[in-house]
């Protein structure tokens, strides 16, 4: 009767069950895996994460707050284009702003008219780009906010 127990007892030590091996914290293969299934399926290896998101996790439209802040940022910055010395910015037209990804930076969508301007998007662009700090700060003399918001100029026409 002893001598069994030694043998079982020395078995299980050598050759342990699933169930009594370390719990390691070292990644394992998907082979490893493949043991442990009857048959591997397509759902073997996804990361749970991804199988139990909600479509509540996805991201968030534009609350109130951040639409009004578009809206102002908008209304300022077609009053500074049309008030503006220079040429190139007066004729553009301010077609949108929204948030992105939220309201520390906008992205403001320009139009170039098509009435006869011999303007390409490069040179709005590079304009925009040259005046982006004093169009910031006109923008923020112009809304409540502690810090004025980024501006990132996409232009379009």
């Amino acid at each position: 009767m002893r001598l069994r127990s030694v043998c079982v007892a020395w078995l299980l030590w050598f050759n342990p069950p699933e169930a009594m091996k370390s719990m390691s914290r070292r990644r394992r293969s998907k082979d490893h895996f493949a043991d442990l299934a009857a048959e591997v399926g397509p759902d073997d290896g996804v990361d749970p994460k991804e199988f139990h998101r909600k479509p509540w996790d996805a991201p968030k439209a534009a609350s109130r707050k951040a639409l009004q802040l578009c809206g102002q940022v908008k209304d300022a910055l077609h009053s500074v284009f049309a008030g503006c010395g220079d040429g190139v910015l007066q004729v553009l037209t301010v077609v949108s702003v929204e948030p992105a990804p939220n309201t520390g930076r906008l992205r403001v969508v320009v139009a170039i008219p098509s009435d006869g301007h011999e303007l390409s998007r490069e040179q709005a662009g590079e304009h925009l780009r040259r005046a982006a700090g004093v169009l910031r700060s006109e923008v923020a003399a112009r809304i409540n906010r502690r810090y004025a918001p980024e501006l990132a100029f996409d232009v379009i026409g």
